[in-house]
């Protein structure tokens, strides 16, 4: 059994109910209008059987037509407005929570973008899906046919029983003598469900992840030939979804039956006490048959509290998720406040130790400055440290250890999205939306025109390729960009860095994926718009930061060498046999 199975077996349902109900507070007068409603149906309903017991006994007994026809109309008009009430009833509380969810969505989302890339790297994106899209909307439920259904049953039983208390007490509770039984049966058939629904949200959780990861990752399935290996996995994934419905589908099977049963047990008891009551004329007729009527009101709304007992219990156990998700403590730390008027770039980490993975470290005593307007490289082998170095920086990580400042202040210090607007990031893997090479760049941002994107596509030598598409900047690059080729994705990268004019730009591998044209076009533009400005540049290309006023080489987390091109070529160390070895490659 997995976590999230224990985990929904020790469901506090009101406090999870509590969170969930708190996000209903903007819309309060909404919730009192349904709360009125609620109370009426509970009255309105019962009274039917109520006039038709008085329409038999009195109107039809002593043949009253006037009265009969008054009644009658009374009787419709009764219906008439149950039938308003109930319309506004169903109406406003899907509405309501709609309105709701729609604020829970919000805020699930924002909160997701919040969090550290540390939880995004332990977490499937099916799951995260799950919770975003199908448990959200399972929560609908808990408004339209859960609590407020489930509370306008119970008052309407109340009100059941007052009457039939009223018209005739012992009547009463020989009719309800065998509401034990279907109250027993509705327990147990709630516990069962309750932990069949949980299982069917894993499994459904777990089908997202699957299909979601290998669509994603279709190309590599297909390369190797795993075709036939997936669909054997996503067979048994499937299953294990199919036998979670299945017992969900046996219970409401065996379940339905025996209210049934206990229904018509308690209508058979009356009728026999009742029949004889009314030869013996103990009882009036019109009892009877409004009594019979009440049982059959009195059972359904137990049985649709069952109904609608499980699906508030799914709606909770996907609120329970929800909040789980909510009251992650992996939120990007925004602890900082301050917002300077203007930064000068300066970058200094001093004595930074950093592990993903508890003490495993990643960086080891790591210090280094970077001056206001210099560029410092960082050259080592795959997994030395110089990405994991970038995100500190961003603070997408938080260190372990020592101290990283900007501009002579802590970075945490700074709030974090006036930090990130100050950092550019160009990745070697480029990630571009479904959306127009414009949006693409400035992520639609107002404050970006036009112009400013056309001028930092010439300055990078974007705009020839972009000019020549259908559309130009309006074109959809689809999704990942799949219509462009690596180096184009790589240069509207760069524009989309470059139009926010940061005081800090990073190029993590930013050339390593493209063609000598394309990198002579981005080292051209990087020349240029280094100017003022502090870069630091990840690359494995030598030939890209021989420039560099600062080239440090790290290997296993620690710094090994530190200095210019000359001077780490006069060492004859890491950096002299790297750049040896790239130079015999270019010349074969």
């Amino acid at each position: 059994m997995n976590q999230e199975s224990i985990q929904a077996k020790n469901i506090l349902d009101l406090e999870v109910l509590k969170k969930l109900f708190s996000f209903a507070k903007s819309y309060m007068y909404q919730f009192w209008i349904l709360v009125f409603l609620t109370i009426s149906m509970a009255v309105i309903v019962p009274l039917r059987p109520y006039f038709i017991r008085i329409i038999i006994d009195n109107q039809i007994a002593s043949v009253d037509y006037e009265g009969l026809i008054n009644m009658i109309g009374l009787l419709l008009g009764l219906l008439l407005l149950q039938s308003i009430v109930q319309y506004s009833h169903t109406f406003l509380s899907g509405v309501l929570g709609q309105f709701v969810i729609k604020d829970i969505r919000i805020k699930l989302f924002r909160h997701v973008q919040s969090l550290r890339l540390k939880f995004f790297d332990q977490t499937p994106i099916g799951r995260l899906v799950t919770r975003n899209v199908s448990d959200i909307e399972t929560l609908a439920e808990v408004f339209s046919q859960g609590v407020a259904a489930i509370i306008g049953d119970l008052l309407q039983l109340v009100v059941i029983f007052g009457f039939m208390l009223y018209i005739d007490w012992e009547l009463a509770l020989i009719s309800l003598s065998t509401l034990p039984i279907l109250i027993l049966a509705t327990y147990i058939f709630k516990e069962r469900i309750k932990v069949s629904f949980n299982t069917v949200r894993s499994a459904v959780s777990n089908l997202n992840t699957f299909v979601q990861e290998h669509i994603t990752g279709m190309s590599i399935v297909q390369i190797f030939n795993s075709e036939t290996t997936e669909i054997n996995k996503f067979r048994e994934i499937n299953k294990e979804h199919r036998k979670a419905n299945i017992k969900s589908v046996m219970y409401y099977s065996i379940y339905f039956p025996v209210a049934e049963i206990v229904q018509a047990s308690g209508i058979g008891l009356v009728v026999w006490f009742g029949a004889g009551g009314v030869i013996q004329e103990r009882i009036e007729a019109g009892v009877l048959i409004a009594f019979i009527m009440y049982i059959q009101m009195f059972f359904r709304p137990i049985r649709m509290i069952a109904d609608r007992f499980n699906t508030l219990q799914m709606g909770i156990v996907c609120a329970k998720r929800i909040m789980d998700l909510l009251d992650n403590k992996e939120m990007a730390s925004n602890a900082g406040i301050w917002i300077p008027e203007a930064l000068t770039g300066m970058v200094k980490f001093e004595e930074v130790w950093f592990a993903y993975n508890k003490e495993d470290w990643v960086l080891k005593n790591i210090s280094f400055e970077v001056k206001s307007g210099k560029t410092l490289a960082l050259v080592g082998a795959t997994g030395a440290g110089k990405s994991s170095i970038v995100n500190l920086l961003n603070r997408f990580y938080e260190i372990n250890k020592g101290h990283i400042y900007l501009d002579d202040r802590e970075i945490k210090d700074y709030e974090l999205s006036f930090l990130r607007k100050n950092i550019a990031l160009v990745l070697q893997d480029v990630f571009l939306f479904s959306d127009s090479i414009f949006n693409n760049i400035t992520l639609r941002n107002p404050n970006i025109s036009r112009e400013q994107v056309y001028q930092a596509a010439d300055l990078v030598g974007a705009s020839a390729f972009i000019e020549r598409l259908p559309g130009d900047y309006d074109y959809n690059v689809m999704e990942r960009g799949a219509t462009l080729s690596v180096g184009q994705r790589q240069l509207i990268s760069f524009v989309r860095a470059l139009v926010y004019d940061p005081k800090i730009i990073i190029l993590d591998e930013a050339t390593s994926s493209v063609d000598s044209d394309t990198e002579f076009l981005i080292q051209e533009a990087i020349n240029i718009l280094m100017k003022g400005r502090t870069a630091i540049v990840v690359a494995h290309r030598l030939s890209t930061i021989q420039n560099a006023d600062n080239i440090i080489v790290l290997d296993r987390g620690e710094v090994k060498e530190q200095g210019s091109h000359e001077e780490l070529l006069s060492i004859g160390g890491y950096y002299s046999k790297l750049h040896e070895m790239q130079f015999k490659e270019l010349i074969l």
